[in-house]
């Protein structure tokens, strides 16, 4: 079984975030299926205090992952980012969206953070 892909915690330390078997609550998935959506690009971890955690602005408030994430997480890895840079890219400030790219997501403007991310890839 391949390793679950993980970013730096370079995240604020006041952004909240969850433990696999938290987000596997809120998702109502066994905590493998969460490695695997992990595993998979859907999902993206960091690791703080040595256990891996999700960022709680993922998900939504109804138990689903946010809508866009996963496609976004998949071009910016398709560009060459790595897990590191996707995390670091989806917690900047950019003035055109306003505010961040996730915050941009979960207010359901996934296709101006898209279209961002695809304008990374040139």
């Amino acid at each position: 079984m391949s390793p679950i892909p993980s970013a730096e915690d370079t995240l604020d330390p006041g952004v909240e975030v969850l433990q696999l078997p938290d987000v596997a609550a809120r998702l109502d998935l066994p905590v493998t299926r969460v490695q695997q959506l992990l595993r998979d690009g859907q999902l993206l971890a960091i690791r703080r205090g040595g256990a891996f955690a999700v960022p709680a602005v993922f998900l939504t408030d109804d138990g689903a992952v946010v809508k866009g994430l996963p496609g976004t997480i998949t071009v910016l890895t398709d560009s060459g980012f790595t897990p590191d840079d996707i995390m670091r890219w989806l917690f900047t400030a950019d003035d055109s969206l306003p505010g961040t790219p996730i915050d941009a997501l979960r207010t359901n403007r996934g296709t101006e953070v898209k279209r961002r991310a695809q304008a990374l890839a040139f």
